[in-house]
């Protein structure tokens, strides 16, 4: 008997789903079994010899892959098989494209000091620049005024 399990899942322009998936990505062990599951279809005995996980940290992985909607799974007797969803995958794609994307008309640029090399004012040195520090909650009196 072949019991396969499909959940609903939110669209990826929700916030919460969106960091769901990129939660499960942000994982070796997670990128690992998403690489081996390139080949087709795995059985979890499988899986766990190749990533060399204990069966419950593995499980515990799959679970988050699985509520991500990353890979779907299914029961062959005794055993659980685990194949990619490709459409997860595509849209986790698109959604990070959209942040490559202009934004909307008048919208302020924002400036990723994180991000930005810092090539001609730190001399060269290819360290990255870092945001400006801002004093938050700390009144300073500048010539007897009470400007903050």
């Amino acid at each position: 008997m072949v019991t396969t399990v499909v959940r609903p899942r939110a669209d990826l322009r929700d916030r919460a789903s969106a960091a769901r998936v990129f939660h499960a990505l942000s994982d070796e062990t997670r990128l690992a079994v998403l690489e081996m599951l390139r080949g087709g279809e795995r059985c979890v005995c499988e899986l766990q010899g190749e990533v060399g996980a204990a069966q419950s940290r593995l499980s515990f992985h799959l679970k988050v892959l699985k509520d991500a909607g990353l890979v779907t799974d299914r029961k062959e007797g005794r055993w659980s098989y685990y194949a990619l969803s490709l459409e997860r995958l595509a849209e986790a794609t698109a959604a990070l494209g959209r942040f490559t994307a202009p934004g909307p008309a008048g919208a302020t640029p924002v400036k990723l000091y994180a991000l930005e090399r810092a090539s001609g004012a730190a001399g060269g040195s290819g360290r990255t620049a870092r945001a400006p520090r801002v004093q938050r909650n700390r009144v300073v009196a500048r010539n007897g005024d009470d400007c903050c």
